[in-house]
């Protein structure tokens, strides 16, 4: 209903006036001096503003300003001139890495489906093992016990990414590195999953191989980190609805269905849609160092194919080719996360916005 004078003024009857409610005189100030109290606030709590400046200014400079950059793939390529004397070539690029009928086209549309299937390979097998590990943890009794797991778990996500490759190329003993096989190749050769002579190439220098590995080693390096949002979720969770599963006879399994699964299920939705949201932008520096020219069908995608002919890959506008391609895989992950949100919103009535 549509709110009247009379809402927020009460009739005073000795003066015969009308004057603002106790209620209403409060709110009032609060708006007219609200900056005032802003500031205060800001004044009080100036230690904890200060250290937010920093994370700022990162995004200031590595995720705002950057963005200027990306009128490049709507503009004329030319290095020598700055992106803002450049003449406006509408969208050129985009028609020519989508319908441009060439090797450029080509592998562009290679390095899009290979990014997509590289990304929902790990969204289905890499998603569900940090719930199950979160799972395990909680039943470990022993603190230190526990501590110990996830201290291990949790080392491969704070190596960098070149000693992480470093020692997935050593196990597989790929031949542009080392010589030989590997630890993994030799193990799967002795037991007949693979020939000696395909161990001795080297799993790396395979198309066929370069997926399972590049997804298997993502799952070791990050499941354990990402495990500690569902962790947390499920510590949070009130002893009284154990204690009551029991009283009905639940047992471990039962409780991790009726008591744990639900609860979590908002975290899991939410982690779910951010995850969906990044499908498409996988980072080129672990592809990089992994792939090579002889597992280009498999293991190029967008970011990587940007990469190359950014730097230069002997073609025309190699800069607004990169950024067009950037732009097109950034648009798609937009609507992926808009998409999932929208879902997620009318099937469990939890959402990011």
């Amino acid at each position: 209903m549509k709110p009247k004078a009379a809402d927020f003024l009460e009739f005073d009857k000795e003066k015969k006036v009308y004057r603002l409610t106790p209620e209403q005189a409060v709110r009032d100030d609060v708006e007219k001096h609200y900056w005032l109290h802003v500031g205060r606030a800001i004044v009080k709590d100036w230690r904890l503003y200060l250290m937010l400046v920093p994370m700022l200014l990162v995004f200031l400079f590595w995720r705002y300003f950057p963005m200027y950059e990306l009128l490049g793939c709507f503009k004329v390529s030319d290095e020598v001139l700055p992106v803002s004397q450049q003449l406006f070539s509408g969208f050129s690029y985009f028609k020519r890495l989508l319908f441009g009928g060439d090797s450029m086209s080509t592998e562009f549309w290679r390095a899009l489906r290979n990014t997509f299937i590289l990304s929902f390979y790990g969204l289905c097998f890499g998603f569900p093992i940090p719930i199950i590990l979160a799972l395990f943890f909680n039943e470990i009794r022993s603190n230190i016990a526990r501590s110990v797991y996830q201290v291990l778990t949790y080392l491969p996500k704070f190596m960098s990414t070149v000693v992480m490759t470093s020692l997935v190329t050593m196990l597989v003993k790929q031949g542009s590195l080392t010589t030989g096989m590997g630890i993994v190749s030799q193990a799967m050769a002795n037991l007949g999953l693979i020939s000696h002579e395909v161990a001795n190439a080297g799993l790396l220098n395979l198309p066929s191989f370069f997926r399972s590995i590049y997804q298997i080693s993502g799952i070791w390096e990050a499941a354990g980190y990402d495990s500690i949002v569902f962790f947390s979720a499920i510590i949070a969770i009130s002893p009284t609805s154990y204690e009551a599963a029991q009283i009905d006879g639940a047992d471990k399994w039962a409780q991790m269905r009726y008591v744990v699964l639900p609860s979590i299920l908002s975290t899991v939705v939410i982690m779910l849609i951010t995850r969906i949201g990044s499908l498409l932008n996988i980072g080129y520096e672990k592809v990089l160092l992994l792939y090579n020219p002889n597992t280009y069908v498999t293991g190029d995608v967008v970011s990587t194919f940007a990469n190359r002919y950014g730097m230069g890959n002997g073609s025309s506008g190699g800069t607004g080719i990169a950024s067009a391609a950037e732009m097109m895989n950034n648009v798609i992950g937009m609507l992926l996360v808009i998409g999932a949100n929208t879902i997620a919103r009318k099937a469990t009535d939890t959402s990011l916005y």
